[in-house]
């Protein structure tokens, strides 16, 4: 009598290991002015015809693991991701310092910054697996930022969300400017975001007329998503930890948000 049971247990084990495999993941590359990009697409390869696309921007470590990581995630819910190279060359970090200077590099010229963006958009809206029209972006720390100076351009997105990120800026949105509904989710403990500076954007995104959402997990850090932020943040002196609560907690407010920016349900895990 135990033996069915098991069979089926294996069985869907079975499926659920199929599923995982499906997810196709692979180094791209793409030019801006020259310079080029080298990004990861991600896909579930049984789904069949057009879905949304989402970009991935990653943190000031650039394109690394972690960002893959998050694509294939997305690419598991149903979507096709595409973790774009701000940096250019996939540049990545190792130490805060190289960090830092590819950081500035990037944001001393915006308008470089805006077309390597925009490069990265155009790439994933011309894949075969992508309805151009469902578009979306999230960010990272430094990638978060990204994404809402974006919105505040007023480029063509239906959405983004901000993970930590930077809510400064030295272009605020102007009324009606915004297309993109905006989630921004950040630590009540955040050091390099304070209190001060979510208040602000709120104000900045009432001027704006944006249709926003601002979630604060109360206690939680800088990098609260990334598991290796512990880890970083003991190696480097930083005030960075990972919370799993607000974690997991983010990535479902992000579903949601991505479901409504669609307007449609996705299937995934």
């Amino acid at each position: 009598m135990k033996v069915i049971p098991t069979l089926l247990a294996l069985f869907f084990l079975f499926l659920s290991v199929q599923s995982f495999a499906e997810v196709k993941g692979e180094t791209v590359e793409y030019t801006y002015e020259g310079t080029t990009l080298k990004g990861y697409l991600a896909y579930d390869d049984s789904t069949k015809g057009k879905r949304p696309g989402v970009l991935v921007v990653h943190e000031w470590w650039g394109l690394n693991d972690y960002a893959k990581k998050r694509a294939d995630m997305l690419a598991g819910l149903g979507y096709t991701a595409l973790a774009l190279d701000m940096f250019g060359n996939g540049k990545t970090a190792d130490h805060p310092s190289d960090a830092q200077k590819f950081t500035s590099e990037t944001m001393s010229n915006m308008a470089v910054a805006e077309g390597r963006f925009d490069a990265a958009l155009d790439f994933l809206k011309k894949q075969p697996t992508v309805d151009p029209d469902e578009i979306a972006a999230i960010g990272y720390c430094f990638g978060g930022g990204i994404v809402l100076h974006m919105a505040r351009t007023g480029a063509d997105l239906d959405g983004v969300a901000s993970f930590h990120g930077s809510l400064g800026t030295q272009q605020k949105a102007a009324p009606g400017t915004i297309k993109a509904k905006i989630l921004v989710m950040t630590g009540g403990a955040d050091t390099y975001i304070p209190a001060e500076q979510v208040e602000e954007f709120r104000k900045e995104m009432d001027a704006a007329g944006a249709d926003y959402e601002v979630i604060v997990y109360p206690g939680a850090t800088h990098s609260f998503t990334n598991p290796a932020a512990d880890e970083l943040g003991k190696k480097f002196d930083l005030p960075i930890t990972y919370n799993a609560e607000a974690d997991k907690r983010s990535w479902a407010e992000m579903e949601e948000f991505l479901k409504e920016v669609f307007n449609q349900e996705q299937s995934g895990n």
